[in-house]
């Protein structure tokens, strides 16, 4: 497919990393049939640990450690938080173990996950809230990417970096490991269970890893969609909805960051329009109300609102399928971003052998639910250059920044890494009909 050929395409391409890793919880049980012995599998495994005498375990810490090297600061502090979080299921006294035994417990009970091995894709992006020491007429920047894992698993990890609008695109160096957040979770409304995370010890957002917590999360967090919310006092706050998988069902769910980039809140949504994937929040109320993009019906754009910010029932067909290179499939490409003409509301569309292109569309400032106009041809498609990978034929954002009268776009290619593309809102615009 021909292109508007509108974009200028940076040479910036993020690829996964097998090295960066985080340390995530380990605990295996018995299979279906074999749990009748009166106890778990940990607390067998715990027995046989706390068998060893003291030179074993000194040999099994130095192994412990060794495994850890290069890639993880403070393993000792990992393996003792760690058995914090066990203790309770292992029926031992914390209080007789001493700090050796409770180091080599940890070990084993917590694994090496690498978040990024097979893929990195489907970024979104948002001004980072600290502005200070950037070039002038440059922006520091916040994005989130879907990171693919051993047994497809999805996370979210983070990249900070600096954009100067009509010129280069920088990407801050990731740390090489990633740090396990501090979790607490809490049942809710209807037996929905809200997760609350602290990664205080990070010194930086590229640190934070967001892998499954939850059953509904199981297989994956996936493609979020970042947006700097902003309240009706002109308070900024970042939010985001991504899609949980549990293997079997997909929902969207709801992220807060705090403003210091190492705390947040993940809230199932609720509703008919959350029972599906791919919602994108406007970045303020609408008459009053929260706003949303849905695509409920996996064919059409939909407009929705919200009370409360946590249920989404009903909502109306804005964009459908219309043009070829859309004819299978419609949906956001994140959030809509205000301009002086309306909402410029990236989308993607699904065509024939299974294509996705990127597009754009233009909706009223005042009634969301009113199309302006549209691209009749996508802005991005999959090139020669472009189109191989885990999932051929793909290009999928989920979510651009506009500064300076400029757009820029990053975006996942083929299911496997992450580019980046500018253009002139004014091109986009003039490209409509």
């Amino acid at each position: 497919m021909r292109g508007t050929d509108l974009m200028t395409h940076s040479r910036v391409v993020l690829h996964p990393n097998p090295c960066r890793t985080v340390v995530r919880p380990f605990e295996p049980g018995f299979p279906e049939g074999f749990a009748g012995t009166g106890k778990s599998r940990l607390q067998l495994i715990a027995e046989r640990i706390l068998s060893l005498d003291e030179p074993h375990l000194r040999a099994e810490l130095k192994r412990i450690v060794a495994s850890f090297s290069g890639r993880q600061d403070d393993v000792e502090r990992i393996l003792l938080r760690r058995f914090d979080e066990t203790i309770g299921e292992l029926g031992v006294d914390g209080n007789g173990l001493n700090r050796l035994r409770k180091l080599v417990i940890g070990g084993y009970f917590c694994e090496e996950y690498s978040f990024e091995s097979a893929a990195l894709f489907n970024p979104s992006v948002v001004l980072h809230h600290d502005q200070s020491g950037v070039p002038q007429g440059s922006v520091r920047f916040v994005m989130s990417l879907r990171g693919i894992g051993e047994g497809h698993v999805s996370s979210v990890t983070f990249r900070t970096g600096i954009w100067t609008p009509g010129g280069d695109i920088q990407i801050d160096d990731p740390h090489p490991a990633g740090i396990p957040p501090q979790i607490e979770r809490k049942e809710g409304p209807e037996g929905y269970e809200s997760v609350y995370l602290s990664c205080g010890g990070a010194r930086d957002i590229s640190e934070t890893v967001l892998f499954p917590f939850t059953a509904a999360q199981r297989q994956g967090i996936e493609d979020l969609r970042l947006v700097s919310f902003q309240e009706d006092d002109g308070r900024i706050s970042h939010l985001g909805t991504y899609t949980a998988f549990s293997g079997s069902v997909a929902r969207s769910e709801l992220l807060r960051v705090s403003e210091d980039l190492h705390h947040f809140e993940m809230h199932p949504l609720r509703g008919s329009v959350a029972q599906s994937k791919g919602m994108a929040l406007f970045p303020r109320r609408i008459g009053g109300r929260y706003a949303a993009l849905g695509r409920q019906d996996n064919e059409n754009v939909w407009f929705v609102t919200s009370d409360d910010l946590i249920t989404w029932d009903g909502g109306e067909k804005i964009i459908p399928p219309k043009y070829s290179w859309e004819f299978v499939q419609m949906g956001n490409c994140g959030s809509p971003i205000e301009i002086d003409e309306g909402w410029l509301v990236l989308t993607h569309g699904v065509g024939s052998v299974r294509n996705y292109c990127i597009g754009a569309s233009l909706l009223d400032k005042d009634d969301p639910a009113r199309l302006i106009k549209r691209m009749e041809l996508p802005l991005v498609h999959p090139s020669p250059k472009e189109r191989d990978g885990y999932v051929p034929n793909v290009v999928y954002s989920c979510g651009g920044l506009v500064h300076d009268g400029m757009l820029l776009l990053p975006y996942g290619v083929a299911d496997t890494f992450t580019t980046f593309a500018t253009v002139k809102v004014d091109d986009v615009l003039a490209a409509m009909v």
